[in-house]
């Protein structure tokens, strides 16, 4: 059959969908350059599709211009169309970054830290779903038996990683009814967020052409487990040198790690609007879920917001402190991983700039937010996050959420769920 080879390229938005357009792949070259047409409302589509808010109306025009380094090109030698995309840019018809592009604004985060710390951040966004090919049946969790009958999906899932130019660490079933996980090597954060987009986008890829999906929704069921995207991170000196292990510091941290976490922590209640961004994110923050309900840092515990990972068999110091992270776990699929990764750099890097302490062991932990409502009213007070999106975008965010939140309000939990499975 006759075909012409198209390529399409977008960005991950305020919904965690990747939206954008296709066009012939000859034209490449000048759309390096000039990109494709887009306009400032495109931005409050939806997680369900239509904008039903926005402050731009129906005026103006930009461009989401593709960057050479986030390009995807998978051939999965079945048949079908390759998946040929790149990730890109939202800019002005000048050229210059509009102030509501998600990428930019991690970009923002990582400048706000350098400038903070000199320091860099390297992290890893893993992600758990459920792949619809699996059977649910009961004693499943992290079972060879799931690991069989998954069939060829994750070989297939695996190999599109590496050819899309992730490196992949591990897939595994999970702890819930058709869960699995998958976590890729760390990279500086752009690289990273990046990665965590092309990661859910060729799950879903694979999935796809097995006749199943791969679902990232936060809760498929109401008494169910959850899926989170846990951020896995550390800092980095300027020629590359690990700066997060302290052997003799508080949690085995170096100081500026502590003023780090300390800043996550701080501002933790505002942020996790943009890290848990839906009604069903605070479904599965709840207890006896192996999901955060507090603010707080603890050494390896997986119900906290942060955790101190352990090191594993480590042969000598070098390996200790390459291998020591953070985990922020107070992330979903629901977000996008630019806007939920720059949230934390922000918030990391004013705890350096400010030199904050963490909470003193003793005192209680603060709960987070219950609902998304709660938790966009904290964003909105927050003098800080003001000033990380500026007044246009975060008015921009704060009514895409809202909107969502009326559309919602109405549903049952049961039907939350159901709704939120069909779109992520």
């Amino acid at each position: 059959m006759l075909r012409e080879d198209l390529i399409f390229v977008g960005t991950c938005d305020i919904a965690g969908h990747v939206r954008g357009k296709g066009f012939p792949a000859v034209e490449l070259p000048s759309r390096l350059r000039k990109g494709i047409g887009w306009t400032h409302s495109n931005m409050m589509q939806s997680a369900f599709g239509p904008i039903f808010d926005t402050p731009f109306g129906t005026a103006g025009d930009l461009m989401i211009v593709p960057d050479p380094a986030a390009e995807v090109r998978v051939d999965f030698e079945d048949g079908s169309p390759a998946e040929h995309f790149f990730l890109g840019d939202i800019r002005n018809t000048n050229g210059s970054h509009w102030e509501c592009c998600p990428r930019d604004f991690l970009r923002r985060g990582n400048a706000a830290l350098e400038q903070a710390s000199g320091l860099r951040l390297i992290a890893t966004l893993e992600h758990e779903f459920v792949y619809t090919g699996n059977l649910d049946r009961p004693g499943d969790s992290y079972s060879l038996s799931a690991f069989r009958r998954q069939g060829g999906f994750g070989e297939t899932f695996v190999a599109a990683l590496r050819a899309a130019g992730v490196t992949p660490d591990s897939f595994l079933p999970e702890y819930g009814p058709r869960q699995f996980e998958v976590t890729v090597a760390p990279q500086a954060s752009l690289h990273a967020a990046d990665q965590a987009v092309i990661t859910r986008e060729m799950a879903r890829a694979t999935a796809h052409r097995l006749g199943h999906r791969a679902i990232f929704s936060p809760m498929l069921v109401a008494d169910g487990v959850g899926n989170g995207m846990h951020i896995h991170m550390s800092l980095r000196d300027a020629a590359g040198v690990p700066a997060t292990h302290d052997p003799s510091g508080p949690f085995g941290l170096t100081r500026a790690a502590l003023q780090f976490a300390a800043g996550v922590l701080h501002h933790l209640p505002a942020i996790c609007a943009v890290t848990a961004p839906s009604p069903i994110s605070y479904l599965r923050l709840t207890p006896n879920r192996w999901a955060p309900t507090v603010v707080d840092l603890v050494q390896q515990d997986r119900g906290a917001a942060m955790r101190v990972c352990p090191v594993f068999a480590a042969g000598d110091a070098d390996e200790v402190q390459r291998q020591f992270n953070l985990e922020f776990r107070v992330a979903d699929g629901a977000a996008s991983p630019y806007m939920a990764l720059g949230a934390v750099l922000f918030a990391g890097a004013d705890g350096i700039r400010r030199c904050l302490a963490l909470p003193p062991v003793d005192a209680k932990a603060t709960a987070l937010p219950r609902s998304l409502g709660a938790a966009l009213k904290e964003m909105e007070h927050s003098e800080a996050v003001q000033a990380w999106f500026g007044p246009v975008f975060l008015d921009a965010y704060l009514r895409h959420k809202r909107a969502e939140l009326d559309y919602t309000n109405e549903f049952s939990v049961s039907e939350l769920c159901h709704r939120y499975a069909e779109i992520y």
